[in-house]
């Protein structure tokens, strides 16, 4: 599996995970499925979130992730998956909240948005219980607990 992935930092804070981090947390969400990838991940601050958000899905608040597929015409060859936009702060205080390992939350999350690109959804319940349990195993595999023992929201 060869992954290119380009970080962008727009957001700095402490802790924030390294770019090998996000390697190994998205090629494991890749691994089987792509031989080849391209992603962009963007850290970035609450009000850049929100406005991704607002723009994108019509929600006026900052939000933990989103994923932006990109599709091209298979002429074109491309590995290029797309972007996520990670929302730093949103994350750290998700952590804190939920009683989370920052680390897990951060690998879940990547995870959980590398599946979007792959075309994984949970908009209706049988969707959400297919990605939910293909991240239960990818994060299990990481040495990283299922992320929905205490909650069913994702």
């Amino acid at each position: 599996m060869t992954l290119r992935l380009c970080l962008q930092t727009a957001c700095l804070m402490p802790g924030l995970p390294s770019k090998a981090d996000f390697r190994r947390w998205a090629g494991a969400a890749l691994e089987g499925r792509r031989e080849l990838a391209e992603i962009t991940v963007r850290l970035v601050d609450e009000a850049e979130s929100r406005k991704l958000n607002l723009d994108y899905r019509g929600y006026d608040r900052s939000t933990n992730i989103l994923s932006f597929p990109w599709s091209v015409p298979k002429e074109f060859n491309s590995h290029f998956l797309g972007d996520l936009a990670i929302c730093a702060p949103v994350v750290k205080r998700e952590a804190v909240e939920q009683g989370k390992e920052p680390e897990a939350h951060w690998a879940h999350l990547v995870v959980h948005g590398v599946l979007h690109l792959l075309g994984f959804d949970h908009e209706n319940l049988l969707d959400a219980e297919a990605m939910e349990s293909q991240e239960i195993s990818i994060l299990g595999r990481l040495g990283y607990p299922n992320p929905y023992m205490d909650d069913d929201v994702v």
